[in-house]
């Protein structure tokens, strides 16, 4: 009898597809049943082959074996996983299969997973795609009613392979190049170079700005206060004191006319439904998340949880088909505690649904995030997943609620010539602000000298007294420096970094620097490469970060030519663009920008170097600022050793309460904080054991462990650099 063999991406995933088909019997890397075989990878099995396996003397870095543009892009089965890759190659030889199923991720890089392992494999025979955008039972078991032709995807796997490529040609040959020229650990690529690059121009914006000061003139009268306008820009600074000055002493103790006194009916729309760009940003804004926590995050809710539909999606809409469906996803909310009754809410009367939330030209891949039809079992989910499951039902809800309604009143006043207004609000209806508590705790509020207040009844032509008058002073802010939330916006809309117009524009309408699935990975990247670190939340540039940005060639800093990459890869995989043009495009530009940072007559210099020297080499090391503390780390590319020197833990300092740091080794460890205060291990085990009892000395003990577990360890790092070593 013949057999289908379905090829998930996960162990996890294809436990879950196996048990919903009945595929009960357990074999080596795979699941049978009468009618399917389903088996997995680990992620990808098959990757593009290092440079080395095109031409032996790729093994040692020089400047004059570049570019390397190899004529045709090589496949190579990945060591680490060589075993499972064995498995799937034969269960796709077995004579009975004469079908594959594509199971893996619905998406670019999940396509590639696939097709590279039937590349490398050889596989001819008729492939199938399932494509769905949740993991429940429901969903698996549609998708394999419906499964569509592998043909389809074709072109989605051309521009995934396009991606890949591109990446290898321009990463390789500019890391190489960088490297060789100032010997230095540096790297550079398409997508990571343009994103440090705005990092640091916005770092170079704070340097250099000169703070101004100005003041705004407050008026108290009848009860509440009015706020100087300038009559011909409307604007509240004034930025001379004098003037200023001149201001207040002209309408103090004056009575002044209410001019007008305007009263609007407002209705705001609910927000858009979240794509994972979006959920990042709210998840760091809320809750100091990193985008790479946060797709962690979702992956679980997707995979294991079953509660919320495909994560790494870049549409903010839904498609009609899943318009019926809605009932179903808040019956499901509605016994769930703190969800229950706003569901109830939006059950009892009909679902409205615009054009805001459903659009199917706007709808790619995949639609918005939003819960499943799942039983919600609080109680399962983790703290983190508990709040950023939070996130995706409040705004599921709120899409759903009706506007937010209000009555903006605002007053207009003559005083002595000077026009000096005040804003008021009168909230008629929550609508879905009701399901945030009826504030605006979606986005950072913007800096308004001019609040809203409550505001007396007033009306034209009345008098006013002045019962106080002040200039009250200000400075000019510089701007605020990136966030993990600010910094994907800017990906995601990195026009601002262009000034011709015309290219802003098509750059604001195009996917940007990266897509979402992506992003999370590059800007990781970046703080692993110790181009950039983390303050609280705000992201700086190291020195080595600004240096690099001062070393390679300044098309690659631009997001201009990178985000005309991606659309170009999207049009690829709609059919719009031919991938072997592509490539041939990126080849041509790797080429120029090897000879481009060959001709450069800048220097790199370690200004993080110690006095302390490398055991293996000799050299002296680097201090640099690692994720989880500080390490030593070779300048010398050939060495690559590297090793902790401090790490942060999640003890408490018992005098400023911030968290502490681990210095030395063995019993001769000490805990640090900022403060100045310090602690041996034995006090501070001892502490511990007094604040929490004798009988939790295990505690102590395990709490250590976790720690030592959490150390960078050398011989890891080093095997993960032995690329660079060569």
């Amino acid at each position: 009898m013949s057999k289908s063999l379905i090829l998930a991406e996960k162990p996890s995933v294809g436990r879950e597809i196996a048990r919903v088909l009945n595929c009960n019997q357990k074999g080596n890397g795979c699941f049978m049943g009468g009618k399917y075989i389903v088996t997995w990878s680990l992620g990808h099995l098959v990757t593009l082959a290092d440079p080395e396996a095109y031409d032996a003397k790729y093994k040692t870095w020089r400047t004059e074996d570049l570019p390397m543009l190899p004529a045709k892009m090589e496949l190579v089965v990945i060591k680490e996983t060589a075993k499972q890759f064995t498995v799937v190659k034969n269960l796709m030889r077995l004579p009975g299969v004469d079908e594959l199923i594509i199971a893996t991720d619905a998406g670019r890089e999940g396509e590639l997973v696939a097709r590279w392992i039937m590349k490398k494999t050889g596989w001819h025979k008729p492939v199938k795609r399932l494509w769905i955008s949740s993991q429940t039972d429901r969903a698996i078991k549609e998708g394999f009613a419906s499964l569509k032709p592998g043909s389809a995807y074709e072109r989605l796997y051309a521009a995934a392979e396009s991606r890949a490529e591109a990446d290898w040609l321009v990463g390789l040959n500019v890391t190489r190049a960088l490297t060789c020229k100032f010997n230095a650990q540096l790297s550079a690529g398409r997508v990571q170079t343009p994103t440090l690059a705005m990092i640091v121009a916005r770092e170079n914006e704070i340097k250099n700005f000169i703070p101004k000061n100005f003041w705004t003139i407050n008026v108290a009268a009848n009860g509440f206060s009015l706020i100087w306008k300038d009559k011909a820009s409307g604007q509240s600074r004034i930025f001379d004191k004098a003037r200023a000055d001149e201001i207040v002493t002209k309408v103090a103790g004056q009575t002044g006319e209410v001019l007008e006194v305007t009263k609007e009916a407002k209705k705001e729309p609910p927000p858009l439904a979240y794509d994972l760009t979006e959920l990042q940003r709210d998840a760091n804004r809320r809750y100091g998340f990193s985008a790479k926590t946060t797709s962690a995050v979702m992956q679980q809710l997707y995979e294991n949880h079953k509660l919320v539909t495909y994560p790494r999606t870049d549409s903010r809409y839904l498609s009609e088909d899943i318009v019926p469906t809605l009932p179903e996803r808040l019956k499901s909310l509605a016994n769930a505690g703190p969800y229950a009754e706003m569901a109830r809410n939006i059950l009892k009367n009909k679902i409205v649904v615009g054009k805001r939330l459903v659009d199917n030209s706007k709808v790619s891949d995949h639609h918005a995030i939003i819960p499943t039809e799942e039983p919600v079992y609080l109680s399962k989910l983790s703290a983190e997943e508990l709040k950023v499951y939070d996130l995706i039902v409040k705004r599921f809800i709120a899409v759903l609620a009706p506007p937010f309604e209000y009555e903006q009143t605002t007053v207009k006043v003559g005083i002595q010539g000077e026009t000096f207004t005040a804003r008021g609000k009168i909230v008629k209806a929550k609508g879905w602000r009701g399901v945030y508590g009826g504030i605006n705790d979606l986005a950072d509020e913007a800096e308004d000298e001019e609040r809203e207040q409550a505001l007396p009844e007033i009306h034209r032509g009345d008098s006013l007294k002045v019962l106080s008058a002040k200039a009250v002073p200000g400075k000019t802010k510089p701007p605020a420096r990136y966030t993990e939330a600010t910094l994907l916006s800017a990906m995601e809309h990195p026009g601002k970094m262009i000034a011709d117009q015309a290219l802003r524009e098509a750059m604001d309408n195009s996917s940007g620097l990266g897509t979402p699935a992506t992003r999370a990975e590059i800007i990781e990247k970046l703080f692993n490469s110790f181009y950039m670190e983390r303050n609280g939340k705000e992201i700086y540039p190291t020195s080595k970060g600004i240096q690099l940005i001062g070393l390679v060639p300044s098309e690659l800093k631009s997001p201009e030519l990178t985000a005309k990459w991606e659309q170009q890869l999207t049009d690829i995989s709609k059919g719009r663009a031919d991938s072997g043009q592509f490539i041939n495009g990126i080849r041509n530009y790797a080429a120029k920008l090897v000879t481009a940072v060959n001709s450069s007559s800048q220097a790199y210099r370690h200004d993080n170097i110690t006095r302390t020297k490398c055991p293996e080499c000799g050299k002296f090391l680097l201090q640099v600022k690692g994720k989880r503390g500080e390490m030593y780390v070779c300048q010398d590319r050939e060495c690559g050793f590297r090793q902790g020197i401090s790490q942060t833990s999640n003890a408490r300092c018992p005098e400023c309460h911030k968290k502490m740091e681990i210095r030395g080794e063995g019993e001769g460890k000490i805990f640090t904080c900022s403060c100045g205060y310090r602690e041996k291990l034995s006090a501070f085990t001892k502490r511990r054991e007094g604040e929490k009892g004798d009988g939790n000395k295990r505690d102590v003990i395990q709490y250590m462990q976790q720690q030592k577990q959490n150390e960078p360890l050398n011989t890891a790092l080093a095997d993960a650099l032995k690329k660079l070593k060569e």
